[in-house]
């Protein structure tokens, strides 16, 4: 069978699903790690900072190597990295004479696949020879969103069917997606956003003022939707009084489906709304919807402010990554590990700020939350500015 574009697209979907499973299934598994090795809580975070720092990292440096030696190779190795980690998840802590060493490895494999696939699948899809494009990238990234809610619900039941205990070979099912993934991207076709040697390297893009308002987008985008999302658990679960079980379900589960459909829906009607219009209403529909979380003295109705977040940053990240495609045509795979990097800086410091700032006013979540509107608000404001540069 000959592979074409299509199939390229395909495996991109796959790709984003298995970015989800790399950075949620771990945390699911916190608990049973901590009750099953007799891990303490500071050294299960551990394993979150080490993930975040190392995908930060592989975002800074693809900048350079992913050009030189080949988007294929990057991104199928970058598959089988994330395989290798799921996997090891299960295999190393029992190999190792320290369990937490062999879980801290299997991290670090698939933190790098993870990283890696952040960085080029962006553009893999927008190299495809598509018309729609910022509706393409925005269908794109709602497989990530899709790909969340499937390893929450998924991971949730298989272990209330067979068992805590099962969780290795849970680890082993998941680890199947990456490394049937890596074979599909073996075979498609892959185009280059630039010809060889044309694209802008690091210091043609610094020197550029534009080029610092698209990483202020990213890094605010990342802010928006993560200070929510990270949250949204706890913040169900202090609202509405239920257990852990069901405010995962009601805060973090809601959250990405309402995401999931706003790039679902930008996509279909995205010729429709101009994109930097679509933007700037998502910054504002942004501060809206943190204002009804945090004001209203309804839980539902704060819960539904969870879920309008989660719906109102949809477009933020595909979107801004297509404003400044278009915008740098010659951006490369430069432009997009750089924008990687600014949306990874938000996705942390956002929900890091949003707990001091819960703390400073006596660990009150709301104000914490209250104090997160300032991100979505920038947003708005970065974009008119943009918009007035372009007048």
């Amino acid at each position: 069978m000959t592979l074409n574009y299509r199939h390229t697209i395909y495996a991109s979907y796959l790709g984003y699903i298995t970015q989800a499973v790399v950075n949620n299934l771990a945390p699911l598994l916190f608990l049973i790690f901590q009750d099953s090795m007799g891990l303490p809580l500071r050294q299960i975070t551990f394993l979150i900072t080490v993930n975040f720092c190392i995908q930060l990292l592989v975002d800074l440096l693809s900048a350079k190597f992913v050009d030189r030696i080949g988007c294929r190779t990057c991104v199928v190795a970058a598959h089988v990295l994330s395989a290798a980690g799921l996997a090891g998840m299960a295999a190393f802590p029992r190999l190792a004479g320290d369990p937490y060493a062999g879980l801290l490895g299997a991290v670090v494999l698939y933190a790098v696949g993870g990283g890696l696939i952040e960085v080029l699948i962006s553009p893999i899809v927008e190299a495809c020879p598509t018309e729609r494009k910022a509706a393409a990238m925005s269908l794109l990234h709602s497989f990530y969103c899709w790909g969340t809610v499937a390893v929450v619900l998924l991971s949730t039941g298989f272990l209330a069917a067979f068992g805590k205990s099962r969780w290795p070979v849970l680890c082993c099912l998941w680890a199947i997606l990456p490394l049937a993934n890596a074979l599909y991207f073996a075979r498609v076709p892959i185009a280059s956003l630039t010809e060889e040697n044309e694209g802008m390297g690091l210091r043609e893009l610094c020197a550029r003022r534009e080029f610092w308002l698209f990483l202020a987008l990213m890094v605010t985008a990342g802010a928006s939707e993560q200070a929510m999302s990270q949250w949204a658990s706890a913040f169900a679960e202090r609202g509405l009084g239920v257990t852990k079980a069901v405010g995962d379900l009601a805060g973090p589960c809601f959250f990405s489906v309402l995401m999931g459909s706003a790039r679902a829906l930008y996509a279909k009607y995205e010729r429709r709304l101009p994109l930097l219009t679509a933007l700037t209403g998502s910054g504002i529909l942004c501060v809206v919807a943190y204002l009804l979380a945090v004001l209203s003295p309804w839980p539902l109705l704060s819960l539904a402010g969870c879920g309008l977040c989660g719906f109102s940053v949809g477009i933020l990240w595909p979107g801004v990554f297509s404003l400044a495609s278009a915008h740098f045509p010659r951006g490369g795979t430069a432009l997009f590990a750089l924008l990687a990097l600014g949306g990874d800086m938000g996705c942390s410091g956002g929900p890091t700020l949003v707990g001091l700032a819960a703390g400073a006013f006596g660990d009150s979540l709301k104000a914490g939350l209250a104090f997160a509107m300032v991100f979505p608000a920038a947003l708005a404001a970065l974009c008119a500015v943009y918009r007035r540069g372009r007048r």
